[in-house]
Order: C-alpha cells, then structure tokens, then sequence
C-alpha cells in the first residue's frame, strides 16, 4: 500500500522503535450483552484473521484487557487467515457486518473505502497526534477521511538458523552473486537452500516478486506498475522474471503443496536453508527457537537502484454499517494507544512493531536489527496487495505459482497476467 507512502525519513519520523508483529467459520455478527437492551450496551464484533497460535491468544489478550475498561464489550471472532482474505468483501457487504476487522492500510483499505464501506474515523485520530505523517497518509481514503487505525508494522527479509548456517559453512550474502554462492553451498550440503511455502498461501510468491522488482527497477515503477500505470508485459517486467529464474533450481520442491506455517518448520528443522517471508512467520515458531534465528537484507543486485525494504502496516478499519458507531471509535481509539499495543507485542511472538511512537519494542538483537535496515532503506514498500488492492493478488497468485511450475513459459504468463489485471483495473 505505498501509493501513499512517503520516503524513509518521513516515514519513520515519528514512527518510534520497532517492535512486535502481526499475521492474516462463519460472519461475527453482534450480539448483546447480557442484560442489554441495544444500542451503544450491545457486543462490538471483531473479525480477526491473526489466527496463529500466539497471535490469537495475543488478541485474545488485547480484548480481555479493553472490556475490562467498560463501556461497550469487544467479541473477537477468530478466521483462519486465507478464509478471511477470501471473505472480507462479504463480510463488509453483508447486511449485517462485523463492526470491527484487523487488515492493512494503505491502497487496499482505500479500495473498500471507495466502495463506501468503511467508517469514518476521522475523529478517532482527534487523539492521535503522535503518529507520523506517513502513518496518516496511509491511513486515509482518497477522499480524505481517516479510515483506518495503524497498530503495528513488521520487515520482511531471508529468515535462516544460525547454527545451520554455522554447520553448512556459510554466512550471510549481501549481493546477488554471493547469495547465489550461497545457495550452490547450501545444495552441495544435500538441503534445498530456499524454502517457499504456496500451498494454501500462495501470496507468499508475491514477496519474490515485490524484492526482485524493487532491486531491480525501483519502488517508483513498482509502485506504478501495480497501481495500474505500467503492462506486465513490459520488458523491465520480464528482466525480474529473467533473474529470479536464475535462482529456481534452489527452491525446495516441496515447497508449492503446503502453507508457509509449515515452510517455517521446514527451515527450523533444518529441512531448508533460507525462507523469504515476514516476521509474522515467528508466531508459527516456537519461542525457544527464536534466539537462534536471523534474517538478512534481500540481496542487492544493481547498486544503483536506491534500496527499498518492504514494512507493511497491519491495524483495523470498521464497517459503516457499525451498530454502535461511538462505541466502535472508542474501542479503535484505545487500540491506537500505547497501552493496547504493549499488550499485543508483549503476548506475541515480540517481533512487531508498535505504530504508536510511545509503544515498547522487544529489546531484542533481532528486533534491533530489522529497525536498523528499514531506518536505512530509502524507500518503503508494503507487499503486493497492500500496494495495489485485495482484487489484484489473485492474478499474481496464478502467475506467479504458473511460473514456478512453468519457467519457460514467461511470455505467455505476462500476457496472461496483463490481461487479468486489466480486468480488476477496469471494474
């Protein structure tokens, strides 16, 4: 969701330290509290799609502690991340919605907001003074109201263990040809140097995409290029294409029949070498497993083209159609505080970051480390969808694991993908 987002320096100003991160049957519908007779005493419905173990009861934590504040009750309805991707639009359009959902700032926020399905927030950022002007430029709708509350951002970058990088001999590579190094060690080792977990989450491939283009052709013509400016066809389009082919044979084959929850136990059994994927992976992780993990920056491959690292935004938007819209806002106000985002960091996987400048990161080496690469980016990103929309992943889901399957097949697959985007570009 960069189409708003600013260079580094005003993103980060005002931003704080980096902390603890966030992941992604049946509609929640409000339901009343005991004794209630409607209106403002009736239940808020909160649609999640944190659903991995810590990141649910982190949630479960947060609710707990707000309906202890009194006022309107929270109830939290937990979906399983790719069923909720799925139905969101649904559930925003349905005729009687959730009130609340966790989701993502920027463009995606912004394309149901243009459908006239969000609440008005505005007032809520009344209390919000401390947040950055980036934050509240993702945060708002092209039509120039408040649609969204930023709790929390994470870094993406090449998870690996330590001691399996220690056993095989090798260290962490800084361009392209030393991570290709890297890789043909890593194999002679008999270990698929590069985890990939599609299964049911075949976004994941987006993060390759997201890297190679922003390496290669810069965040300004990806920006572009995914807001609906630029072809697919285009030959700066085909030349990332072209490199990440280079790499394919590093790829665990096994990688394209599960989820990336189970990539993650692959790479902390020591099964893969290195897996491209978000902090969020950590709350699929074991905690006694954490210290020996880290991360390097993806690769650089033209010196040339400024750096840019992908920092998505994770928070909540409200349904306009909240049954209890002052109790909505009060309820979005007090997730915008310190208090409740020191709550979420705390009970997690610790590897988010506070969106409130006053929150408190995990004081960790890897926490530290990824704050240290995204204050030296020159740009940020967000990731695929949130830089375009939730209609436009779909298209580079099919293309993207058609590649994987089918590499000699570009030209088609970028006409293909061309022509789909241009569908969700015309509707």
């Amino acid at each position: 969701m960069t189409g708003l987002a600013a260079d580094r320096r005003t993103f980060l100003k005002g931003l704080g330290v980096l902390g603890a991160a966030t992941l992604i049957p049946g509609c929640a519908t409000s339901t009343k509290s005991p004794g209630s007779s409607g209106g403002a005493s009736s239940a808020l419905s909160l649609q999640s799609n944190l659903s991995s173990e810590q990141a649910k009861a982190a949630m479960e934590n947060l609710v707990a502690a707000y309906n202890k504040t009194g006022g309107s009750q929270v109830k939290l309805n937990t979906v399983a991340a790719e069923i909720f991707r799925t139905q969101l639009p649904t559930y925003l359009t349905s005729a009687n919605p959730p009130d609340v959902y966790t989701w993502y700032a920027g463009s995606v926020a912004d394309s149901y907001a243009k459908k006239d399905l969000l609440l008005d927030v505005t007032s809520v950022w009344d209390s919000m003074g401390n947040y950055s002007k980036a934050m509240q430029s993702l945060s708002t709708s092209s039509a120039g109201q408040k649609i969204f509350v930023p709790t929390s951002y994470y870094w993406w970058g090449m998870f690996y263990r330590k001691s399996n990088f220690a056993k095989w001999g090798v260290t962490p590579p800084k361009t392209w040809a030393e991570f290709v190094a890297v890789c043909k060690t890593i194999q002679s080792k008999g270990i698929p140097p590069i985890g990939i977990g599609l299964g049911d989450t075949p976004w994941v491939a987006s993060a390759w995409f997201d890297y190679l283009n922003i390496r290669i052709n810069g965040a300004p013509f990806h920006r572009q290029l995914l807001a609906g400016e630029g072809d697919f066809t285009d030959p700066k389009v085909k030349a990332v294409f072209t490199k990440w082919r280079e790499v394919l044979p590093y790829f665990d084959p096994k990688g394209k029949s599960f989820p990336f929850q189970e990539a993650t136990s692959a790479l902390l059994a020591g099964k893969t070498g290195m897996f491209l994927i978000g902090t969020f992976f950590a709350d699929s992780a074991p905690k006694d497993a954490l210290d020996d993990i880290d991360f390097f920056q993806f690769p650089i491959i033209d010196p040339a083209v400024p750096v840019a690292e992908e920092a998505p935004t994770d928070g909540y938007f409200a349904s306009k159609k909240a049954k209890d819209p002052e109790g909505t806002k009060k309820f979005l106000t007090w997730l915008a505080t310190p208090e409740a985002q020191n709550i979420y960091v705390q009970s997690s996987s610790g590897t988010a970051i506070p969106a409130n400048p006053e929150g408190k990161s995990a004081d960790t080496a890897l926490v530290k480390k990824g704050k240290a690469m995204i204050e030296g980016a020159a740009e940020i990103t967000q990731f695929f969808n949130r830089d375009s929309s939730d209609a436009l992943q779909p298209t580079a889901d099919a293309a993207l694991t058609k590649f994987l399957d089918k590499p000699d097949q570009i030209d088609k697959i970028l006409a293909d993908w061309q022509a789909a985007a241009q569908k969700v570009f015309k509707a």
